[in-house]
């Protein structure tokens, strides 16, 4: 069990320890929902979380298989919904692999990033989409 302690600074805004390191962060409310924008807004936090998870779980089975997966970069887009309630509606994320295309851990990997915690996590109406761009 882990426990992250917040606080609620005002302002929409709200600081966020993570107990066991002592790391913080901040959250703020997004420019479209009458905050700043200024920082990770929580919903922010979610597409974060889930390609941190993908790219976290890979990086385990490349060190489990001793291949370097240095340069592999992930990026998260966060669509939200227009209707009611706001929520999470798409999340799509960019898998850059410094891999061949014909690797022969390709489909290992890729399975990974679908079994992270985070994507097992997430409600079945948010529409995830990987795009996988091998060889870079």
């Amino acid at each position: 069990m882990v426990t992250i302690n917040l606080s609620y600074q005002g302002g929409l805004r709200c600081s966020a320890q993570h107990v066991p390191s002592g790391n913080t962060l901040t959250t703020d409310a997004p420019v479209d929902n009458n905050g700043k924008g200024e920082a990770f807004s929580p919903t922010d936090l979610v597409a974060t979380a889930l390609g941190a998870c993908m790219g976290t779980v890979m990086g385990i089975i490349a060190e489990r298989k001793s291949i370097s997966l240095e340069g592999m970069d992930v990026q998260v887009r966060k669509h939200m919904s227009t209707d009611t309630p706001r929520r999470i509606s798409k999340l799509e994320v960019d898998l850059k692999m410094p891999l061949p295309e014909e690797h022969p851990e390709r489909k290992l990997f890729e399975s990974a990033a679908l079994g992270c915690p985070v994507h097992h996590s997430l409600h079945p109406d948010i529409e995830v989409v990987l795009n996988w761009s091998w060889g870079n």
